[in-house]
């Protein structure tokens, strides 16, 4: 087997970005291209006003991605919320704890940020159980989230304030010239398969970043060769450079 073709779904990195990739092309003389198989637009306020969910009713917000935190605050402005100085913010990440820099004085917030899943997050959420909370989200979304908010007795809302929508990868894309698929969501697997709803596997290898996506990869009848992150691959690029020394070692 010979790894020459990698189609990454996601957008490509800028020029002057230093990203591993561009490093693992060049040192493996491999092709990557780049493309996202979704796009994410906001649900418009007058729609989210239908879902009975009142913003002003929680003193706390969950955040699990930075798109999440661009449209709650998109949303808030529409529905003419203002977000208080009081509001605690609960992120899954630093760096979306970081990202909230771009709306609101961080020093001056009250902002709490696990390392980098959901159950070490909800560590400090439960240490906050007399908060009301607000989980804005996509319209698809880790059901396992949820659940663990509810099994912990946790009063929280969903609120779904964006949705993914596929983009036209066909009129695009070969998908057959490629021989390792790189997917980072449930989205990007659907969005495969919505697109291509004869795709085959064959000997192509799929890598898949995180429990979420691995899982709805093999819902859909696909093996996954790479998955990460891992403790020894906590990267998707590195998780690819193992697989190519273990593929060469085997030649």
């Amino acid at each position: 087997m010979k790894i020459k073709n990698i189609l990454i779904s996601q957008p490509a990195p800028s020029e002057t970005e230093k990203s591993p990739y561009r490093d693992l092309a060049e040192k493996y003389n491999l092709k990557m291209d780049f493309y996202k198989f979704f796009k994410i637009e906001g649900i418009v306020g007058k729609d989210f006003r239908l879902d009975r969910v009142n913003i002003a009713d929680y003193n706390a917000v969950i955040f699990t991605s930075r798109h999440a935190v661009d449209h709650y605050f998109r949303i808030s402005k529409e529905v003419r919320f203002d977000v208080p100085d009081t509001m605690k913010y609960f992120c899954i990440s630093e760096a979306i704890a970081l990202y909230l820099q771009k709306y609101v004085q961080y020093r001056k917030r009250k902002i709490f940020h696990g390392k980098q899943t959901f159950p070490e997050l909800m560590d400090i959420i439960l240490k906050h159980k007399e908060d009301k909370f607000l989980l804005p989200c996509s319209d698809i979304h880790n059901q396992d989230i949820f659940d663990l908010l509810k099994k912990e007795e946790v009063r929280y809302a969903k609120a779904v304030i964006y949705k993914t929508v596929d983009v036209d990868l066909k009129t695009e894309i070969d998908i057959n010239k490629y021989d390792m698929l790189v997917l980072f969501s449930p989205s990007g697997v659907k969005s495969l398969f919505n697109n291509y709803p004869d795709f085959q596997q064959g000997e192509k290898i799929i890598a898949g970043f995180g429990s979420t996506t691995a899982l709805a990869i093999k819902e859909s009848g696909l093996t996954i060769s790479i998955n990460a992150p891992t403790k020894s691959c906590p990267s998707m690029a590195m998780a690819i450079e193992e697989f190519l020394k273990k593929l060469a070692k085997k030649k």
